[in-house]
């Protein structure tokens, strides 16, 4: 997919990443790549039980390389729980992550004790030495027999009472998706240095911004932010999964401190499998009130979130997201809605790619297809009837969408996607669709726009990559205001120490929010060139034209952008841009086939439509789809954390837990629609999650179709599919 360049501009063009460069060179620097001088090592000791009181530790008294044991006792009065951010309306237990356990553990894999050495490997060798006394407790696995509410939520819009009393159909639905891991390709990890004589602590996170950090790092710490840095390093990958600091993050900075040398902390891919937060888990339980026709009248729906064992920072959102958006595309006047997020003894969930996003749309589009069999309605036709038409729309839940055209993504996902396939033999065919809305942007982000003597410009941007490509898209954000090369824009992110003051990158906002920002920034600095360049040429500031060479004055007179730098060096503007949420939307539409004697599934094609608004860089989005797809269809196939009744996650390893390599990618027609958002100067929305919400109602319905309406929930495995069609007879 490409899209020519509008009248010259740089923005809407299909530039390559130009960070791809030093990244394939070996030129990047990732966390475990930074070294310091007399720099520490630290490994943790983990509960082995998903559940226990905390009896007794014992530590070694020597061994090789033994620098120090931390224990949650020696973090009294240096280190508090993480802090928990409650959304809007909701209530939340004061149940937060402790940095290391105090006298119960409360899932396998939680940190019990932190040992620093002088190598990883002596770490490591130390912390097998650690003695931990457990007294065993009973876990708690699924969330349907815990006793313990970790959030409640409770929204209403509308005469829903009165819809259902009036409604010709109810129709109910049960769905669940399952526990995923993010499975970035770089661990989490930390490093941290403290300079006792300026009382400065540095802090390097492979992390997704610098902002989140600093500030619950200052809260856990109890120091004031400004004499803490955080440094964030090349990325490789988060997915969510480094929004929230890492307790062993903490642990890393109160051991610098302490020990007053550097102490890095780098984790293993199975410390990522059981200790780093995971993604979904949850399950709805919904009922939709029509008329015969076919009409939506009202929505009820009961949430229930596995949540884990603690509230970390961000557990919270995703299911409240998903909460919020229970009605969909559709235009359904009155919605009520309950959560409830309970604890079990299972790591804690967060963000993980589309964060609350891909659980509303399964729930709410896996309803409408039973709808419209119940009906006996063309699903599509169903969904025609009821699409929000209207712009701005508030929905019956509280927020308020800004613009889209869903009706033109679902006709365009339907041409993509063509007619269900006839199967070949031995096969059931099947074909589904579904729309999404999603929430993205709101708050704030900052960018300082600088003019280099070069006559470059450098942009610091409160937002921080990890690999989106915002070396490029801001570039020509940049690049268009300031009508130069976008190779003349360079980026700077990721210091807390420089760069000004923002929110982060997450929730598909990067452009929305951190791109408005520096458009603002550039635009700043355009106008004091002008300025300035009006003084020097002797003419009126309106009368210069600007062009790729510099600011032309009406007499012939001209200045270059260096030859401006040359004489007013000092020039730069600030900016800082506030946002209601936007509202990204799509529709995905999906043909798969299923072998009758095996059950293994066949994604024969995906249809991909999103609508992000004014798309800045196709390439790169189209990047962001096929990523998201690739991430949906690896939970509708292979993807899930397993635990066993004992709380032990039996999937915490390649060997178990598997993803989707490009060799078993499907053909992917996807395409975009731009309707502008009204609430930013660029226009533009978010899309980096689009592919993975998707997908997987998409799938999700397909298969249903497949099945003759059979109703099953991701993964769809080859036994769990292979079981349905026995049970329910040749078709």
């Amino acid at each position: 997919m490409t899209t020519e360049a509008k009248g010259g501009r740089v923005t809407g063009r299909p530039l390559a990443r130009r960070e791809d460069a030093r990244i394939l060179d070996g030129r990047s620097r990732y966390l475990d790549d930074i070294e310091l001088p007399g720099l520490a090592h630290l490994a943790f000791v983990r509960s082995p039980d998903a559940h226990a009181r905390v009896s007794e530790i014992r530590v070694p008294e020597d061994s090789p390389g033994l620098i120090a044991v931390l224990t949650g006792r020696d973090l009294e009065g240096r280190a508090r729980p993480l802090p928990i951010q409650a959304p809007e309306g909701a209530e939340a237990a004061d149940e937060p992550h402790p940095v290391l356990a105090g006298e119960v553990v409360r899932y396998a894999g939680e940190p019990v004790a932190a040992v620093v050495a002088e190598s990883r490997a002596l770490a490591e060798d130390a912390a097998e030495l650690v003695e931990v006394d457990l007294e065993p407790l009973d876990p708690v696995v699924e969330p349907s027999r815990s006793q313990v509410e970790l959030v409640r939520w409770h929204g209403e819009g509308g005469d829903v009472d009165g819809a259902f009393a009036a409604a010709d159909e109810i129709v109910t639905g049960a769905y669940s998706l399952p526990r995923l891991a993010a499975v970035p390709m770089e661990t989490r990890g930390a490093v941290a240095s403290y300079d006792s004589a300026g009382d400065l602590l540095t802090i390097w996170c492979s992390a997704q911004d610098t902002h989140r950090q600093l500030k619950q790092l200052a809260a856990v710490l109890g120091r004031a932010p400004e004499s803490i840095r955080v440094v964030i390093p090349d990325v490789g990958g988060a997915f969510g999964s480094k929004g929230s600091l890492a307790p062993e993050a903490a642990v890393a900075a109160v051991a610098a401190m302490v020990l007053s040398r550097p102490v890095k902390w780098a984790e293993d891919r199975l410390e990522n499998f059981v200790a780093a937060y995971q993604g979904r888990g949850m399950r709805a339980d919904v009922e939709l009130a029509l008329t015969s026709g076919g009409r939506m009248l009202a929505l009820r729906a009961k949430v229930v979130a596995d949540l884990g064992a603690y509230l970390l920072p961000t557990t919270a959102i995703p299911p409240h997201t998903t909460a919020m958006l229970m009605t969909g595309c559709y235009d359904i006047p009155a919605a009520r809605v309950e959560l409830w997020g309970m604890r079990t003894n299972k790591v804690p969930t967060g963000p993980y790619r589309g964060a609350g996003r891909p659980e509303a749309a399964y729930f709410v589009e896996s309803l409408v297809d039973d709808a419209a069999r119940r009906l006996g309605l063309d699903p599509v036709e169903l969904r025609r009837r009821n699409l929000v038409s209207s712009f701005p729309h508030p929905s019956p839940l509280g927020w308020t969408y800004d613009s889209g055209d869903y009706r033109r993504c679902l006709e365009l996902a339907l041409e993509l996607a063509g007619p269900k396939p006839d199967p070949e033999a031995g096969r059931v065919a099947g074909r589904g669709v579904s729309m999404y809305v999603e929430r993205a942007g709101g708050q704030f982000e900052s960018a300082r726009a600088k003019l280099e003597r070069d006559g470059s410009v450098t942009i610091l941007s409160s937002t921080s990559p990890h690999g989106q490509g915002h070396e490029t898209t801001f570039a020509q954000i940049a690049a268009e205001r300031l009508q130069i090369d976008p190779a003349r824009v360079k980026l700077s992110f990721g210091d807390s120490a420089l760069s000004p003051p923002g929110i982060g990158t997450f929730a598909s906002r990067s452009v929305a929010m951190g791109g408005s920002a520096v458009a603002l920034a550039a635009d700043g600095l355009a106008g004091r060139c002008r300025e300035t360049a009006a003084e020097l040429l002797e003419a009126a500031a309106d009368d210069l034209s600007w062009d790729e060479r510099g600011l032309h004055g009406a007499d012939g007179r001209s200045l270059s952008l260096a030859e401006l730098a040359a004489v007013a060096p000092e020039l730069e503007s600030d900016a800082r841009f506030e946002s209601d949420l936007v509202f990204s939307s799509g529709a995905y539409a999906a043909l798969v086939e299923i072998e009758q004697t095996t059950g293994r599934l066949h994604v024969s094609r995906v249809a991909a439509v999103d609508d992000a608004g004014t798309i800045v860089n196709p390439l790169l989005a189209e990047g962001q789809v096929l990523g998201g797809i690739a991430q949906g269809l690896g939970e509708c196939l292979v993807e899930e954390m397993i635990y066993d009744e004992e709380g032990q996650p039996t999937s915490a390893s390649f060997a178990d837990y598997s993803l989707l390599t490009a060799a078993e990618m499907p053909p992917v027609a996807a395409a975009f629609v731009e309707t502008p958002t009204p609430l930013n100067p660029l226009g533009a929305k978010g899309i980096g999650e689009g592919g993975a919400i998707g997908t997987p109602a998409a799938v999700g319905n397909a298969v249903a179709d497949a099945l003759g309406g059979r109703r099953l929930d991701p993964p769809f495995t080859g036994e769990k599919l292979w079981q349905a069609m026995q049970e329910s007879g040749p078709r």
